[in-house]
Parts: structure tokens; C-alpha cells; sequence
């Protein structure tokens, strides 16, 4: 695996580094995007009642956080949607998934840009997308 990218933070920026993907069972969502290929950057237990795991997918400079005990970033179960990854081959990644378990829907074209949808196992829905002129 390969670590993630770490950008110059220069003034004016703004970097997107982290989002929280709520779910009921840390070690049962952890497996499942290590199956994905995520890096497993984090995983602590700092005080009692608290965990938190970060991963991030490969070659993103954005991660996820998976957290428990954690009141300022506690949300419903399964609540996060949208999430979306980019790739440069959408039949590859869609496969890559489907031969791992995941349910991906067929990809749809939505006037040149593609995309083709799945879920983790606690309902938190993400998009693959491919954009060809990004190529």
C-alpha cells in the first residue's frame, strides 16, 4: 500500500482532508474498506469509550474517519451520501469491487460523465465517477 499524498498547505487554501462515515460497527467497517483497498492510517483508542479509525482509498488526499465516543462527530448510522471516488477506468474499479462483494450498480452515463453506485454494509452510499477528460 501506498501512503497518501501530503500537500503544502499554502495561503488560501482550503484542504478537504477528512470525512466522518457514521457506522454501527468500527471493526466490521474497517475490514470492508481495507478490503477496498483503503490504507489503514489510524486506528486508537485514546480513552475509554473512545475509538477512532482513518483510512484513506488509494492515491486520495482525502480521508475517511470512522469514530465512537466522539459527540462532535457523531452522526445517525448510515447517513453519509454521496460520497464519491474518482477513477480513471469505471468498468475496472466497478469490477475490482463486484470481485471483492460489494453490490455496485451497472454504470450510467449521464451525459459523458460516469458513474455507477454502491453501499457499505451500514447504508452510507458512494459513487464511483469518471470523468474521461480527466484521463
Amino acid at each position: 500500500m501506498t501512503e497518501s499524498p501530503v500537500l503544502p498547505v499554502r495561503p488560501g487554501m482550503l484542504l478537504l482532508e477528512l470525512v466522518p462515515v457514521p457506522v454501527s460497527d468500527i471493526d466490521r467497517a474497517k475490514d470492508f474498506y481495507a478490503s477496498l483497498g483503503f490504507h489503514v492510517d489510524v486506528d486508537v483508542r485514546p480513552s475509554d469509550g473512545v475509538r477512532y479509525v482513518q483510512l484513506t482509498p488509494p492515491g486520495s488526499a482525502c480521508s475517511i474517519a470512522l469514530t465512537e465516543g466522539l459527540p462532535g462527530m457523531d452522526m445517525p448510522v448510515g447517513t453519509q451520501r454521496g460520497l464519491h471516488l474518482v477513477v480513471s477506468d469505471i468498468e475496472q474499479a466497478r469490477s475490482g469491487l463486484v470481485e471483492r462483494g460489494v453490490d455496485v450498480n451497472p454504470v450510467e452515463d449521464m451525459g459523458g460523465v460516469f458513474y455507477a453506485y454502491f453501499t457499505d454494509p451500514d447504508g452510507n452510499t458512494w459513487t464511483l465517477q469518471h470523468m474521461p477528460w480527466r484521463d
